[in-house]
Protein backbone atom coordinates (compact mmCIF):
# COMPACT_ATOMS: atom_id res chain seq x y z
CA UNK A 1 0.00 0.00 0.00
CA UNK A 2 1.31 3.43 -0.85
CA UNK A 3 0.43 6.48 0.88
CA UNK A 4 -1.75 9.30 -0.83
CA UNK A 5 -1.94 12.85 -0.44
CA UNK A 6 -4.42 15.26 -1.24
CA UNK A 7 -3.81 15.52 -5.02
CA UNK A 8 -4.30 11.92 -5.53
CA UNK A 9 -7.43 11.86 -3.81
CA UNK A 10 -8.26 14.84 -6.18
CA UNK A 11 -7.00 12.53 -9.45
CA UNK A 12 -8.88 9.62 -8.36
CA UNK A 13 -12.17 11.52 -7.47
CA UNK A 14 -12.20 12.70 -10.99
CA UNK A 15 -11.63 9.62 -12.74
CA UNK A 16 -14.24 7.77 -10.67
CA UNK A 17 -16.60 10.56 -11.79
CA UNK A 18 -15.09 10.34 -15.53
CA UNK A 19 -12.61 7.65 -16.16
CA UNK A 20 -12.15 9.34 -19.58
CA UNK A 21 -10.51 12.26 -18.52
CA UNK A 22 -7.03 12.87 -19.84
CA UNK A 23 -4.20 13.42 -17.99
CA UNK A 24 -3.80 17.08 -18.88
CA UNK A 25 -7.61 17.69 -18.07
CA UNK A 26 -7.14 16.21 -14.38
CA UNK A 27 -3.39 18.35 -14.40
CA UNK A 28 -5.43 21.95 -15.40
CA UNK A 29 -8.34 20.56 -11.95
CA UNK A 30 -5.50 19.63 -9.34
CA UNK A 31 -3.28 22.02 -10.09
CA UNK A 32 -0.38 19.85 -12.32
CA UNK A 33 1.80 19.68 -15.30
CA UNK A 34 -0.02 16.64 -17.46
CA UNK A 35 3.44 14.88 -16.77
CA UNK A 36 3.28 14.96 -13.51
CA UNK A 37 -0.37 14.03 -13.70
CA UNK A 38 0.40 11.50 -15.72
CA UNK A 39 3.49 10.25 -13.46
CA UNK A 40 1.14 10.40 -10.48
CA UNK A 41 -1.74 8.05 -12.23
CA UNK A 42 0.93 5.38 -13.60
CA UNK A 43 1.86 5.60 -9.78
CA UNK A 44 -1.56 4.64 -8.31
CA UNK A 45 -1.94 2.13 -11.51
CA UNK A 46 0.82 0.19 -10.15
CA UNK A 47 0.57 -0.01 -6.40
CA UNK A 48 -3.10 -1.48 -7.40
CA UNK A 49 -5.37 1.82 -6.38
CA UNK A 50 -6.69 2.33 -9.93
CA UNK A 51 -7.46 -1.39 -11.34
CA UNK A 52 -8.85 -0.50 -14.48
CA UNK A 53 -11.01 1.73 -16.33
CA UNK A 54 -14.42 0.76 -17.38
CA UNK A 55 -17.48 2.06 -19.00
CA UNK A 56 -20.52 2.24 -17.17
CA UNK A 57 -23.82 0.98 -19.16
CA UNK A 58 -27.27 2.83 -18.55
CA UNK A 59 -29.75 -0.64 -18.12
CA UNK A 60 -32.39 1.64 -18.59
CA UNK A 61 -31.69 2.86 -22.38
CA UNK A 62 -30.86 -1.35 -22.89
CA UNK A 63 -34.56 -1.41 -22.61
CA UNK A 64 -33.81 -3.40 -18.74
CA UNK A 65 -36.09 -1.04 -16.96
CA UNK A 66 -35.96 -2.85 -13.51
CA UNK A 67 -32.99 -3.59 -11.29
CA UNK A 68 -33.69 -6.12 -8.02
CA UNK A 69 -31.59 -6.57 -5.38
CA UNK A 70 -31.78 -10.70 -4.77
CA UNK A 71 -31.00 -12.52 -1.43
CA UNK A 72 -29.88 -16.03 -1.69
CA UNK A 73 -29.46 -18.35 1.07
CA UNK A 74 -28.02 -21.65 -0.51
CA UNK A 75 -29.89 -24.77 0.96
CA UNK A 76 -28.74 -26.04 4.00
CA UNK A 77 -28.68 -29.63 2.72
CA UNK A 78 -26.93 -28.62 -0.81
CA UNK A 79 -23.32 -30.25 -1.26
CA UNK A 80 -22.94 -27.88 -4.31
CA UNK A 81 -19.61 -26.14 -3.64
CA UNK A 82 -20.09 -22.07 -3.17
CA UNK A 83 -17.31 -22.20 -6.49
CA UNK A 84 -19.91 -24.04 -8.28
CA UNK A 85 -22.85 -22.11 -6.98
CA UNK A 86 -20.68 -19.15 -8.19
CA UNK A 87 -19.81 -20.43 -11.77
CA UNK A 88 -23.71 -20.83 -12.12
CA UNK A 89 -25.46 -18.05 -11.33
CA UNK A 90 -22.78 -15.89 -13.25
CA UNK A 91 -23.57 -17.47 -16.20
CA UNK A 92 -26.76 -15.71 -16.14
CA UNK A 93 -27.16 -12.97 -18.26
CA UNK A 94 -29.57 -11.04 -16.13
CA UNK A 95 -27.10 -11.14 -12.98
CA UNK A 96 -25.21 -8.22 -13.13
CA UNK A 97 -23.35 -8.63 -10.00
CA UNK A 98 -22.70 -11.67 -6.97
CA UNK A 99 -21.77 -10.68 -3.62
CA UNK A 100 -20.86 -13.35 -1.17
CA UNK A 101 -21.91 -11.59 1.90
CA UNK A 102 -22.68 -12.66 5.54
CA UNK A 103 -25.75 -12.12 7.46
CA UNK A 104 -29.25 -13.54 6.45
CA UNK A 105 -28.45 -14.49 2.84
CA UNK A 106 -25.16 -16.01 1.46
CA UNK A 107 -25.00 -14.09 -1.64
CA UNK A 108 -26.54 -10.67 -2.50
CA UNK A 109 -27.11 -10.24 -6.64
CA UNK A 110 -28.00 -7.16 -8.42
CA UNK A 111 -30.49 -8.56 -11.50
CA UNK A 112 -31.65 -6.87 -14.12
CA UNK A 113 -34.71 -7.65 -16.41
CA UNK A 114 -37.32 -5.96 -19.14
CA UNK A 115 -40.06 -5.68 -16.26
CA UNK A 116 -41.37 -7.35 -13.48
CA UNK A 117 -42.76 -10.11 -15.89
CA UNK A 118 -38.96 -10.67 -17.35
CA UNK A 119 -37.67 -10.76 -13.72
CA UNK A 120 -40.23 -13.03 -12.80
CA UNK A 121 -39.30 -15.82 -15.65
CA UNK A 122 -35.31 -14.82 -14.78
CA UNK A 123 -36.26 -16.14 -10.99
CA UNK A 124 -38.26 -19.18 -11.90
CA UNK A 125 -36.49 -20.18 -14.50
CA UNK A 126 -33.17 -19.56 -14.34
CA UNK A 127 -32.56 -18.82 -10.85
CA UNK A 128 -34.62 -21.08 -8.46
CA UNK A 129 -33.60 -24.39 -10.44
CA UNK A 130 -30.18 -24.12 -9.43
CA UNK A 131 -30.02 -26.88 -7.06
CA UNK A 132 -28.38 -25.50 -4.41
CA UNK A 133 -30.95 -22.30 -4.07
CA UNK A 134 -32.90 -22.35 -0.67
CA UNK A 135 -34.71 -18.99 0.22
CA UNK A 136 -34.61 -15.78 -1.72
CA UNK A 137 -36.01 -12.17 -1.00
CA UNK A 138 -36.08 -9.82 -3.42
CA UNK A 139 -35.89 -5.57 -3.23
CA UNK A 140 -36.50 -3.67 -6.26
CA UNK A 141 -34.51 -0.64 -7.06
CA UNK A 142 -36.90 2.50 -6.87
CA UNK A 143 -33.74 5.62 -7.57
CA UNK A 144 -30.10 5.37 -6.95
CA UNK A 145 -27.77 7.88 -6.45
CA UNK A 146 -24.00 7.06 -7.83
CA UNK A 147 -21.29 7.88 -5.59
CA UNK A 148 -17.70 7.74 -7.12
CA UNK A 149 -16.32 5.95 -3.68
CA UNK A 150 -14.76 6.99 -0.40
CA UNK A 151 -12.70 9.70 -0.76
Amino acid sequence: MIDTDATDRAILRLLARDATLKASEIGRRVGLSQPATWRRIKRLTEAGILAGRRLDLDAAALGFGVTVFLGVKLSAKSRVSLDDFERAITAIPEVQTVEHVLGLYDYRLRVVARDLADFERVLRRRIMTLPSVGNVEANVLLSEEQRPGPL
